[in-house]
């Protein structure tokens, strides 16, 4: 199974090879999945050489060979209309594949963990537009909200969020934390969903937002 960008990226460089002969840059593949930094493209690249469908050619700069395309890119290949057709896990052809990217803290904030961990099948429903992952819950902050320690949260990545949303907040740079977002004058309010913890109150500046919360998925 591969993750959306995985897929984006190998057909972006299966079309390129049968245009030009010739792989895409890694400014061109950034560019083309929007991404903000050439790092994201080496682990996307990596992940697919792993995973068995492409190949780095030795001695040669820019020398990518497609080795296979998982079977639903096949389909799409063959019908235009269904060239942007998102991967799906092979066994459900309801749902999605998207990285799970560490813990999110429901309390004290923590480190902000940016590598995959692993993958998980999500319902395609449960999705909306643009770029997903997901991160397990870590801490009862949100439990009025439904959020319990051990779920896994489906994040829409995005840097902006409506009030009241309940968002991924990267605080000061470093520290990640899955809380309720107010807007108060200049100032950013992350609130808990948990009478045991305070609502704390941030300059805007001290804020960013790194997606928000669309899913829950929950172990028994």
């Amino acid at each position: 199974m591969l993750t959306k960008k995985q897929y984006e990226l190998l057909l972006f460089i299966n079309e390129r090879l049968k245009e030009t002969g010739v792989s895409p840059s890694f400014d061109e593949m950034k560019e083309a999945l929007n991404l903000r930094s050439k790092s994201g493209i080496h682990r996307l690249i990596t992940a697919l050489e792993e995973r068995g469908f492409i190949k780095r050619l030795a001695h040669r700069d820019r020398a990518l060979e497609v080795v296979k395309l998982p079977d639903t890119m096949s389909a799409s290949l063959a019908s235009p209309s269904r060239a942007s057709a998102p991967p799906v896990a092979a066994n459900d052809d309801r749902s999605m594949s998207i990285s799970v990217m560490g813990r999110i803290a429901a309390g004290t904030p923590i480190e902000a963990l940016q590598e995959e961990v692993n993958q998980i099948s999500v319902p395609m429903e449960m999705l909306r537009s643009g770029e997903h992952y997901a991160l397990e819950v870590h801490g009862d902050s949100m439990i009025e909200a439904g959020i319990l320690d051990g779920d896994t949260a489906i994040i829409q990545n995005g840097a902006t969020a409506d009030n009241g949303e309940i968002v991924v907040a990267l605080v000061e740079g470093h520290e990640a934390t899955l809380k309720r977002l107010r807007r108060k004058g200049e100032m950013i309010a992350l609130e808990a969903a948990n009478q045991a913890y305070e609502t704390r109150i941030f300059r805007a500046d001290q804020v960013r937002v790194q997606g928000r919360l669309v899913g829950l998925i929950r172990k028994y």
